[in-house]
């Protein structure tokens, strides 16, 4: 193995704890309800999804990287596998699927007849895509070759299928779409990993393409960078980074937002800010906020007033606790909280962020979402591909709390799916994938894994059996 994809297996999904605070003052109350083995028991015969895991997190004050890292030295860092009490019970095919949880930004997006607008709700979906990954301090579990996953949420109207395509490098592709044929949205993902030391980048390359029927529009992306501090010593925090520039490929409309670094004093820590110009450059709104909590957008004469008005006044005082910065070769140490986002009059909100469930910390700070994604629901067993990371028995045996039995079996997939690449290699056989094949993205021209499409049909009888 090279280092780039221990280093994937070893740090991808790290976050920190101590991640600043999110006022949801004006968000919606979560109810929280009585559950058994945490699934809701049905009500008048209706079966409702989970609000809990079965089994609260591990608690990792006892262990450390560093505790781990400083038993391997002399020995080549590539070969370092993390230990498994830093995972999460996901699968990082469950974790591309947070990117749905915010559908109803592209739902809306497809009612709205004019393309700034709609341009305004695909820039806050692309937002709210990254805001799942905010104080989650474990790293999913990498996909087998040939795993898959399926989420179908009829009352949000789509659905989902993933497939992860190769294991050198990494690599995992996606299709969504609208039960009504109003959207499909798909990508593919391949994290480029850098590390630095104290640090992981990660920049996750590969585009995403959104394309709503009815408009008869594309919009591609690509991702922020990620970079994952103190994964030898310290407190984990993370910040994204970076331009993300989304093109309208048949109006020629864009949105340029730029994910702000956190600077000397963390004031600009999870900020975006950007703005939308048509095909002729002339700006039509700017975009505020932070990915971690909301964003706004206004006009772009509104903006500049209210940054001038600022500037005048004083802004922030630059007096912030500056003895942040004498952090040293210790460790990159994490920001103070900042105010949450000042709302400047004459915006409009176009997404906030829903709050955590109040056993969160306890979950793995899963979200209401997130929380869901490993259930069995009734009737799947027999339905969903064996590949279904659903049936993954390491995963399924850290969410049940078993953490002995999770360590010994995914040593035992891992070995397994060695195993079976020896065997193809000897035999000279080519890797084959299901559901997706390598072609080009039809709006970049850039490298990307197409859908095939038949995976609904639930014909399975060639699937490989890689658990």
């Amino acid at each position: 193995m090279n280092s780039e994809e221990e280093f994937y297996d070893a740090e991808t999904g790290l976050e920190s704890d101590d991640s600043c605070e999110v006022s949801f003052k004006d968000a919606c109350v979560y109810e929280s309800k009585q559950t058994v083995n945490g699934k809701v028991p049905s009500e008048n015969g209706v079966w409702e999804r989970r609000t809990t895991l079965p089994a609260p997190m591990f608690s990792r004050n006892d262990f450390s990287v560093w505790g781990f890292l400083k038993k391997c030295i002399g020995m080549e860092l590539s070969k370092i596998t993390m230990p498994i009490v830093f995972n999460e019970p996901l699968s990082f095919l469950q974790r591309i699927t947070e990117y749905m949880e915010h559908t109803y930004l592209i739902h809306k997006a497809c009612t709205l007849s004019d393309s700034i607008e709609r341009m305004q709700l695909v820039a806050a979906f692309a937002i709210s895509a990254v805001a799942s990954q905010w104080d989650r301090t474990g790293k999913p579990f990498n996909p087998l070759l040939g795993e898959t996953f399926e989420l179908t949420r009829d009352e949000e109207g789509y659905r989902m299928i993933s497939e992860q395509v190769s294991h050198h490098p990494p690599i995992s592709a996606f299709y969504s779409e609208s039960l009504n044929q109003d959207f499909s949205f798909h990508g593919s993902i391949y994290p480029k990993l850098k590390f630095w030391g104290k640090s992981v980048e990660a920049e996750p390359k590969g585009t995403m393409t959104l394309e709503l029927s009815k408009h008869r529009e594309a919009y591609t992306w690509t991702n922020p960078m990620c970079c994952v501090h103190n994964v030898i010593l310290g407190k984990l925090w993370i910040e994204q980074y970076g331009t993300v520039e989304i093109v309208n490929h048949s109006t020629g409309d864009k949105c340029v937002l730029n994910f702000k670094p956190c600077g000397m004093f963390g004031k600009e820590l999870h900020r975006v800010e950007g703005h939308i110009q048509d095909k002729s450059k002339k700006k039509h709104q700017v975009i505020y906020g932070k990915w971690t909590e909301c964003v706004y957008s206004i006009e772009p004469k509104v903006y500049e007033a209210n940054k001038k008005a600022e500037k005048k006044s004083g802004g922030d005082s630059k007096k912030h606790k500056q003895e942040q910065s004498t952090g040293g070769d210790d460790a990159d140490e994490m920001p103070d909280v900042q105010e949450t986002v000042t709302m400047i009059p004459g915006s409009t909100l176009l997404w906030r962020v829903a709050p955590r469930p109040p056993n969160s910390t306890q979950m793995y700070n899963f979200t209401n979402f997130a929380m869901t994604l490993n259930e069995l629901e009734p009737g799947m067993i027999g339905v969903i591909a064996p590949t279904d990371c659903r049936l993954r028995p390491d995963i399924r045996a850290m969410e049940n709390g078993d953490i002995d039995t999770a360590s010994r079996e995914k040593e035992r997939l891992e070995e397994k799916q060695r195993a079976a690449r020896r065997e193809r290699a000897k035999d000279e056989e080519e890797w084959s994938t299901r559901w997706f094949q390598q072609g080009k993205n039809p709006y970049t021209g850039a490298s990307d894994w197409i859908y095939k499409g038949g995976y609904f049909d639930r014909r399975y009888p060639h699937l490989p059996d890689i658990y």
